[in-house]
């Protein structure tokens, strides 16, 4: 982004690669429960909280044991949205270090989806996902990475479908109940940083013994999750970096 301050692609994966990330948020007192108070800054003359993507970046900002809660970049973005706070990320301490002012982040909050719509619709063919950029494939495989233990794995293909239209469409094999609003937030996440509308890539969830497996293994790029250790078969699963603690 910074060497092609003038591509919006590389911007919107710049953003979307923040909201994904594991970030450490340097905290002003221990956490008490879910309620943190963040340490804020003061730089020309706006308020910034640090954050910073290793450990081994937040001591060598701190130079000592610091108290810190660890949040994604979503969670974060929300966080800190409408507050009049923005973010600064590894700062001193990295080549990635950049301050992302306040109404920076009020746009990555609101920029990140909710769940989509879900719509109804009869698939008459699958087709090859060859029309869909490799930034885009590797975009969603990246997000199914960091899925693992919610689902088994995926399918990409393009879908024809029985009024003649076309999208591609990524079937979800195995979701753990309760982790499909997750995964559809999660995938059309992804897909809104690499620019393509969520109209053009649908999300279908599948059981593991569904016959249309079959036509999707002869056509369909297939994603493998990693899997967890210790996984339910009941109930919702969230990941826990998605549950912003609240500002005090």
């Amino acid at each position: 982004m910074a060497a092609a301050p003038d591509d919006d692609g590389a911007r919107l994966r710049f953003w979307g690669a923040l909201a994904e990330a594991r970030l450490l948020l340097l905290l002003a007192e221990e956490a008490s429960g879910d309620r943190i108070v963040p340490a804020e800054a003061e730089v020309e003359g706006g308020r910034f909280v640090m954050a910073f993507d290793t450990e081994d970046r937040l001591a060598g900002f701190a130079g000592i044991a610091v108290p810190h809660a660890v949040l994604s970049g979503r969670a974060l973005a929300g966080l800190l949205a409408g507050q009049g706070i923005g973010l600064a990320l590894n700062p001193e301490v990295a080549p990635s270090a950049i301050l992302c002012p306040a109404e920076v982040i009020d746009w990555l909050a609101v920029a990140i989806p909710g769940v989509p719509e879900a719509i109804e619709s009869r698939i008459a063919e699958l087709l090859p996902p060859w029309r869909l950029p490799e930034t885009v494939v590797a975009a969603i495989g990246r997000r199914l990475g960091l899925a693992g233990g919610l689902a088994e794995a995926a399918w990409l293909a393009e879908a024809r479908h029985a009024d003649g239209e076309s999208r591609h469409v990524l079937a979800v094999v195995g979701a753990v109940p309760g982790a499909e609003p997750v995964l559809a937030a999660a995938l059309a996440e992804a897909l809104g940083f690499c620019g393509v509308g969520a109209g053009e890539v649908d999300v279908t969830f599948l059981a593991s013994d569904a016959p249309v497996l079959a036509q999707f293994g002869r056509v369909g790029l297939r994603f493998d999750l990693p899997g967890r250790a210790g996984v339910q078969d009941a109930g919702p699963v969230v990941p826990d970096l998605d549950l912003p603690p609240r500002l005090r």
